[in-house]
C-alpha cells in the first residue's frame, strides 16, 4: 500500500493546483481540483482532449459527494447500496464545480471508490477530485502505475503508486437528473440491481 507521506505528497501536488496518477477500485486516474480551472485547463491538455467533456469525480464518502453533487432521496438510496464500489452517479452539480467538465444540464458524475488510497486522498484533499482514466484520449486506459509512469510520467506531476489496480471494466454509470433512471454505461453494477436499489 501506499505510504501515509506518499499519500500526503500526493494531497500536497493537488493542493498547489497539480495533477496526480492515482490507484482506484478499476483503473488508475487522474485527479486535479475540479474547482481549479488552472488544474481543469492542464487534465484536458494531458489527456489531449478538448474541453466540453464530462469528467467524473470520486469522493471519500457520500458527505463529501454531496457537497459537489445535489443528491435526492433516490440517489441516496443507491449510494447506499453500492459505495464505496463501481456506481458513478450523475446529478445536478453544485456551484463551484468547474464548467469545463460537467455534463449535460450542469450534471457531474461523481461516486466513493472501493479503494482505500483512493478515498484517502480525497479525505486528505478535503474535496472530490477528478478520476477520469490515466490515459491519452483514445488509448486503452490502464491499471498499471508503470505504464501510467512511461506514457503520462512527464506530463502530470506525480503518480501515486499502490501496485496494480484490481482492473476490470468501468464503473457503471447512472443518470438520476431526470424523473426516470437512466443507464449511462454498463458496468461491474447490472443495472437490474441499481433500479431495485431505488425501489
Amino acid at each position: 500500500m501506499a505510504s501515509p507521506d506518499a499519500i500526503q505528497h500526493a494531497i500536497d501536488v493537488l493542493r498547489r493546483g497539480g495533477i496526480v496518477a492515482f490507484p482506484t477500485d478499476t483503473l488508475y486516474g487522474l485527479a486535479a481540483d475540479p474547482r481549479s480551472s488552472e488544474a481543469v485547463g492542464r487534465l484536458f491538455v494531458i489527456k489531449g482532449r478538448a474541453a466540453g467533456h464530462a469528467v467524473p469525480l470520486i469522493a471519500a464518502s457520500l458527505e463529501q459527494a454531496e457537497r459537489a453533487a445535489v443528491f435526492d432521496e433516490r440517489a441516496r438510496r443507491v449510494a447506499s447500496a453500492f459505495w464505496p464500489g463501481p456506481v458513478s452517479l450523475v446529478l445536478p452539480a453544485r456551484e463551484g464545480i468547474r464548467e469545463e467538465i460537467l455534463g449535460e444540464g450542469g450534471s457531474v458524475a461523481v461516486r466513493v471508490p472501493a479503494h482505500a488510497v483512493a478515498r484517502e486522498l480525497c479525505e486528505g484533499f478535503g474535496f472530490c477530485v477528478t478520476a477520469t482514466s490515466a490515459n491519452v484520449s483514445g488509448r486503452p486506459p490502464t491499471s498499471s502505475p508503470h505504464v501510467v509512469a512511461a506514457t503520462l510520467g512527464e506530463l502530470v506531476d506525480y503518480v501515486l503508486d499502490d501496485g496494480d489496480s484490481p482492473g476490470g471494466p468501468p464503473s457503471t454509470i447512472v443518470d438520476l437528473c431526470g424523473a426516470v433512471p437512466r443507464l449511462v454505461r454498463a458496468g461491474p453494477i447490472a443495472w437490474e440491481r441499481v433500479l431495485r436499489s431505488i425501489q
